[in-house]
């Protein structure tokens, strides 16, 4: 697991450029596993490992947004890769997602799981409250407010992001699986989808 992260920002990690995600979207979901997820709170900066992700391939994925058309609440997916798509569901949880893929082609990238490295994310708020991706999202203070949110440092950076996502050490024993809570999307439900880190407590679903 890699070391704990800096509290001052002057230490913090370089954000992922954008290159990194205007890829194919499994290939960027595989790929963030063991990646750091860095976010600024009230209380300083906070960062986790990123444990499990799904990806959804565009428009003719039944079981991505895009396939009911561009509208208000897809906007962001089919514009530039990097930034933040943040949704709510059942009325009470927010998700994150990262867009990927070239712009116009709307793909993205769930996060569904992560473990605690520095911060207020450590005990006694615990690994519990980012398993799940509405528990990352609650963790992390992710509203609709930051639908849209690029995760991206400019050229030349000028300040970090309030939230982006930086380098870290792949895990030794990734598995792929379908997605979860996607059964009405057809043949889609069962695409291998889902990779996660086989070895980490804090996956939210089967391994």
């Amino acid at each position: 697991m890699p070391e704990p992260l800096a509290a001052d920002a002057r230490a913090l990690p370089e954000p992922l450029p954008r290159a990194f995600f205007a890829r194919a979207a499994a290939d960027v979901a595989r790929e963030m596993l063991g990646a750091s997820l860095v976010r600024r709170v009230d209380e300083g900066w906070l960062a986790a490992r990123i444990v499990e992700t799904e990806a959804y391939v565009g428009a003719h994925d039944l079981a991505c947004h895009a396939a009911r058309g561009r509208t208000a609440r897809t906007e962001v997916m089919f514009g530039p890769a990097g930034h933040a798509y943040v949704y709510l569901i059942y009325g009470m949880w927010h998700l994150l997602n990262v867009v990927t893929g070239p712009e116009g082609h709307p793909e993205a990238v769930l996060l569904r799981a992560a473990e605690p490295l520095s911060g207020p994310l450590v005990p006694p708020r615990g690994p519990a409250s980012l398993s799940g991706p509405g528990r990352l999202a609650r963790a992390l203070e992710l509203t609709r407010a930051d639908d849209g949110m690029d995760l991206c440092a400019g050229e030349p950076r000028v300040a970090l992001p309030a939230l982006y996502i930086a380098e870290g050490t792949p895990p030794r024993n990734i598995a792929v699986s379908p997605r979860i809570g996607v059964e009405s999307a057809g043949d889609w439900a069962a695409a291998p989808l889902r990779f996660f880190d086989r070895d980490s407590p804090t996956v939210s679903g089967p391994r």
